[in-house]
Formats: C-alpha cells, structure tokens, sequence
C-alpha cells in the first residue's frame, strides 16, 4: 500500500511508548504499526509550506523566498529573546507576533544527549520534549511571554548545553540525570525579571520511545539525493525514523518535501 503526501514533523500521543502518525492532506499512517516493515521512501518534489510551489525548500519547510518573508521563520522563532510583541513592535507580522510570544512560555531542561535548556510554549509541553528525543525533562520556570523564557535561556546557557547531539540521542548513548537538582543549581541564574516565576515544586518527566534496535552508527538519508530508500523500520525518537541497516531519516528536516511511502 503506497501513501503520498508533504512532510511535516510527525505529530504524536504522549503514551508509553510514544505513538507517532504521520499526516498528509487526506490521510494519516500511524507509523508504530509500520515498525518491523519494510518501507519504501520515494521523493517525488517539493511543495513549500506557505506557496505551496514545488522549488527547492531552503529552511523549515519553506523556500529561500518564503523563509525570509513569513513570520514563522523570522529570527526570534529560534532566539526567543530576539521576541519584541510585548513592546508593541513589530518584525513581520504584528498579529502572528502577539498570538504566539503573548502567551505562556516555559523554560526547561531536557535530557536526550545531555541536559539541555530550551523555550517551548506551554501548549507544546510535552510535545517539545518527545520532537527532540529526551528519555526525561522538567519545567523549571514559566512565564507569560517569549522575550522572558528567551532571556532565561540565554543566561542558563552559560552553565548547561543548549543543543542537542542528535547522533549521541539516536544512539541511546544517555544516562539519566536528576534533573530536580538540575534545576535548584541553576536557579541562581535566573534573570532577575524572571525569578518569581521559578517553579518550585515539581518532577521529571519520563519518556519512553517505540525503538526495538538503536542504531550502533547513524546514518542520515538525504532522500533527495538518494531519490529512493528501501530499508526495515525498528525505531522512531524524536523526529526521526530509524531503520535496521543504521539508516535514520529526520522527518522534520525534510518538512515542505512530497513524498511516496510504501508499505512493502
């Protein structure tokens, strides 16, 4: 049975072990029920997620055009202390602008290579977490905006990892952290701004991902490149899908291609 249709990050039920679907315009393939399958992976063109045109994507799903036109590529989607809607100030879209930084916020700690801090809003928790892969994360400071949770991590990223080993991840090569005392180390580092929004009492959250063999050395599929892929599906963390050969293919740095997928 084939399935088409434009990548986008795959969308997920937080159960244990994780279930993950992956959904195109008129239908959806619950991508648990394909582990132990073999899978084809076709590229078939690019279809940009604003235009909808099919030229090469450049970033985030979208065209080189796009990317720098629509709000929700621009600078402060990645440096959220770059956020400027609370001051009434526009970058690209004042509306889109308030709608997303004018909401609650959440600064965390993360472990998926190692402990990490990152920003998500507070509609993302857990989805944030299981996007990159970490086994365990705790909240540690929320606040009613993004400019706050962008300067909180900004100040914590002198003293905690702010990116994610994507390889160290897929390769389950982690070791559980206390993340509780994590979080007490870190809160005099907070901004003063920021201080009365610590979160005092709370714990980990654990995550459990459906992955039957980890990959020893992974390997990234450029599909574009590769045009076509054959191999057996035995995993899936984070974004990414893992296959038996130590083939992984990150489904949310594809975003914006259109793709053929077979069930063998």
């Amino acid at each position: 049975m084939a399935y088409q249709g434009v990548l986008t990050k795959m969308e997920t039920e937080f159960l244990q072990p994780v279930e993950y679907y992956l959904v195109f315009e008129n239908e959806f393939l619950n991508m648990n029920q394909l582990l132990h399958k073999s899978i084809t992976i076709e590229f078939v063109k690019y279809q940009c997620l604003n235009c909808g045109l099919n030229k090469p994507i450049y970033r985030q799903g979208f065209d080189r055009q796009c990317f720098f036109e629509v709000p929700q590529a621009a600078d402060w989607i990645m440096r959220p202390e770059l956020s400027t809607a609370h001051l009434n100030k526009e970058d690209r879209d004042l509306t889109f602008e308030k709608k997303v930084q004018l909401q609650p916020h959440i600064v965390y700690l993360a472990n998926s290579s190692n402990v990490k801090v990152g920003v998500t809003r507070k509609q993302q928790i857990p989805t944030r977490w299981i996007d990159q892969g970490a086994h365990e994360a705790i909240e540690i400071v929320e606040v009613p905006n993004r400019y706050l949770a962008g300067i909180t991590e900004v100040a914590l990223k002198d003293y905690v990892a702010d990116k994610t080993n994507w390889r160290k991840m897929l390769k389950n090569d982690v070791e559980d952290e206390d993340l509780v005392q994590w979080r007490e180390q870190l809160k005099q580092y907070i901004p003063d701004e920021a201080k009365d929004y610590f979160i005092e009492n709370n714990t980990e959250t654990n995550i459990e991902f459906p992955v039957y063999k980890y990959p020893v050395k992974p390997k990234s599929l450029n599909i574009v490149k590769q045009q076509q892929y054959t191999g057996n599906l035995v995993g899936i963390k984070g974004q990414y899908l893992i296959f038996e050969d130590d083939t992984v293919f990150n489904v949310r740095a594809n975003e914006g291609l259109v793709v053929r997928i077979t069930v063998n």
